[in-house]
């Protein structure tokens, strides 16, 4: 996990993807100043919060999710989500926004096309275990051999199943643009979010707007790590 800097000028939090965790972000310090203090947020369910049950609404997580960010608010902040993340971030800083707290000072969306649209049309939670598992490797969300694992799998399976419930039953409620910049990424093979579904992120903002590209799939963070990190360094500049 991503050491804590309490000197830092600034905190990056990041939310991850559904069926991941916090460690998708365990790397992410290494390449980041130490002005940078990176913080990753873990949802129930999964590792040190395995005993937990994974939440299958929106509704239910923020509540919980804004009491645990609380702390991590105290100086200037940027947030961070890939897939699920990045529709969890967007919800968090509107919840911000409607308690008059401090917003981010930049907000990173990456791998989901804007929050006025469906993500996906096939209920990915109500697929039988093999066409599931079929699913996961086609969009690399998961190493083979943690796919070719069948009893690690059945214990992962029904996080995944909730996360994508999560997503699945996420209906946007129209509220005025948000005031903070939005940076939309995203990867050049992503079969499923293309450039122009994050270009309608640009809907969600009255400040600036940017879009960038990566080479990679959905799961292009892994791949193009150092690139987007000195994208968002870039971003941040200003604030460090």
């Amino acid at each position: 996990m991503p050491a804590p800097r309490p000197t830092a000028r600034l905190r990056l939090i990041c939310f991850h993807y559904a069926g991941g965790g916090a460690h998708a972000y365990r790397t992410w310090d290494k390449h980041l100043p130490p002005g940078i203090e990176v913080v990753a947020v873990q949802f129930p369910g999964r590792g040190v919060r395995l005993t937990e049950e994974p939440l299958t609404n929106i509704d239910a997580l923020l509540p919980a999710l804004m009491e645990g960010l609380t702390p991590a608010l105290t100086k200037p902040y940027a947030f961070f989500g890939h897939s699920m993340g990045a529709l969890i971030a967007f919800e968090v800083t509107r919840s911000l926004r409607r308690q008059k707290k401090s917003l981010p000072v930049h907000l990173f969306v990456s791998g989901r096309g804007g929050p006025r649209e469906r993500d996906w049309e096939v209920k990915f939670s109500e697929l039988p275990e093999a066409e599931l598992v079929g699913e996961l490797e086609r969009y690399g969300g998961a190493p083979k051999e943690v796919l070719e694992n069948t009893e690690l799998i059945r214990l992962m399976l029904p996080t995944i199943r909730a996360d994508f419930k999560l997503c699945e039953t996420y209906s946007y409620v129209p509220e005025e643009p948000l005031d903070c910049p939005i940076s939309a990424c995203g990867g050049l093979e992503d079969f499923e979010v293309k450039q122009e579904r994050l270009d309608t992120w640009r809907d969600e903002t009255s400040a600036a707007f940017k879009l960038r590209m990566f080479p990679g799939g959905h799961f292009y963070l892994q791949k193009s790590e150092p690139s987007i990190l000195q994208t968002i360094l870039r971003d941040l500049q200003s604030f460090l």
